[in-house]
């Protein structure tokens, strides 16, 4: 993943133990906090004049907020494919504070080590530098976040995040990927009371479980 047109370079990931204040429709803040818990990387975080001239350069209106379509112009894939739209629209949401489809320059800087610690997750895994997360990359970064999964249900999730047909995953749509898994997962384990790994649930709370999980 790179900035696109930015000429800004990354920071070397530490083993830290993160924890990130976040606002989110979709998920909560415990559940994202939780999985960076289990992946334990974190970037250091930049000056804030460094951040200061990123936020400026991706603000191409002026505006002093950063809306969804300037962010995604500004994100990149590391390839020549557009960040996914409801990718960026997640974020934007998790880090929008007022509700207004924006992002200012304070939420800015917590979308950048956001963004940042899931691009160092991500080169983590991707042993080949492809640019792309294939089968086993995939299967040795969720054994790695504590899920044991058949190859069924690894190759569901492939081919429901693998927009490019290429049976791999690219950046944006791994973010997207491993948040919903873990929030899906989380609200799992609040079910399973006796740690048995069935559940009981009735069908209104099955469908809110869901929904409130699905983004894409």
């Amino acid at each position: 993943m790179t900035w696109q047109q930015l000429n800004c370079e990354s920071h070397e990931p530490r083993k830290l133990v993160i924890l990130l204040q976040l606002y989110c429709t979709f998920i909560s803040i415990s559940c994202v906090r939780e999985f960076f818990l289990v992946l334990k990387m974190s970037s250091e975080f930049p000056s804030r004049e460094f951040l200061w001239d990123v936020f400026q350069r991706v603000d191409r209106d002026k505006s002093g907020q950063i809306s969804a379509d300037e962010l995604q112009q500004a994100l990149s894939n590391g390839s020549w494919t557009p960040f996914n739209p409801q990718t960026v629209n997640l974020m934007i949401s998790m880090f929008d504070k007022h509700n207004n489809g924006t992002i200012g320059f304070e939420e800015f800087g917590a979308l950048w080590k956001y963004v940042t610690d899931w691009q160092n997750c991500f080169r983590s895994f991707d042993r080949d530098n492809s640019g792309t997360i294939e089968k086993g990359e995939f299967q040795t970064a969720l054994q790695s976040f504590g899920y044991r999964l058949s190859d069924h249900i690894v190759d569901l999730l492939i081919g429901r995040f693998d927009r490019s047909r290429l049976g791999a995953i690219r950046f944006d749509d791994f973010i997207a990927c491993c948040i919903i898994l873990h929030t899906l997962t989380n609200a799992f384990r609040e079910r399973d009371t006796d740690l048995d790994g069935v559940i009981t649930i009735q069908y209104e709370e099955f469908l809110s479980m869901i929904l409130l999980s699905v983004i894409m």
